[in-house]
């Protein structure tokens, strides 16, 4: 059911190699751990009041090599692991297409698979979110250009995930960051001119 209430700042997590450890096309959750700086980084920033959205590309479904069926399990494991630093997880949106994939009813282009951002309006309609006060945090600039087509900042984890490099304008990401802990406090730095200055007007 949709959200209502006036709409809230999120931050959108990319999946895999920021939020939780790479492992390449893995759905099976006992191989899921939260990535270096993940736990404290989703925990100041929950705190601070964001939504934490995860929005991840799984082409894994077009390719064959894991079916939809096995992602509520996925999403289970990650809030489950979350929950033990009492962070709760507003969403979980996934892309299961891919142009080239071997599974014909998700072989398609789309508007959902980063570096579209269909993920993160579809969530910002959905949960009610101010996407202009949000951020997406993610490791390779398909991420950040996603996050920069919806209207959000972005946070690039530099951790060697991006190997192309391929830049545009909507691919500079406003902070480099090591990991979510980091990332972190930067956005929070980044919002506390906003912050004082509503405080002053309230």
């Amino acid at each position: 059911m949709p959200r209502t209430g006036p709409p809230i700042p999120a931050v959108f997590l990319d999946k895999d190699g920021t939020l939780i450890d790479d492992v390449p096309y893995n759905v099976d959750p006992r191989r899921i751990e939260l990535a270096q700086g993940a736990a404290e980084g989703a925990a100041v920033l929950s705190e601070a009041g964001y939504a934490l959205v995860v929005v991840s590309n799984q082409s894994g479904v077009a390719r064959g090599i894991f079916t939809e069926d096995a992602l509520p399990a996925v999403e289970h494991r990650i809030r489950e692991l979350l929950a033990n630093f009492d962070v709760p997880l507003a969403g979980f949106y996934y892309c299961p297409h891919h142009p080239l994939g071997s599974i014909p009813r998700y072989a398609a282009q789309c508007s959902c698979r980063k570096p579209q951002p269909g993920m993160i309006l579809q969530a910002a309609k959905e949960l009610r979110l101010d996407l202009a006060e949000s951020w997406l945090i993610g490791d390779i600039l398909d991420d950040v250009e996603a996050g920069h087509r919806a209207g959000c900042r972005t946070v690039l984890i530099d951790n060697g995930h991006e190997t192309q490099w391929q830049w545009s304008p909507q691919r500079r990401p406003d902070v480099l960051a090591s990991d979510m802990a980091e990332a972190a406090r930067s956005i929070l730095d980044a919002a506390a001119p906003l912050t004082h200055v509503l405080e002053g007007i309230a």
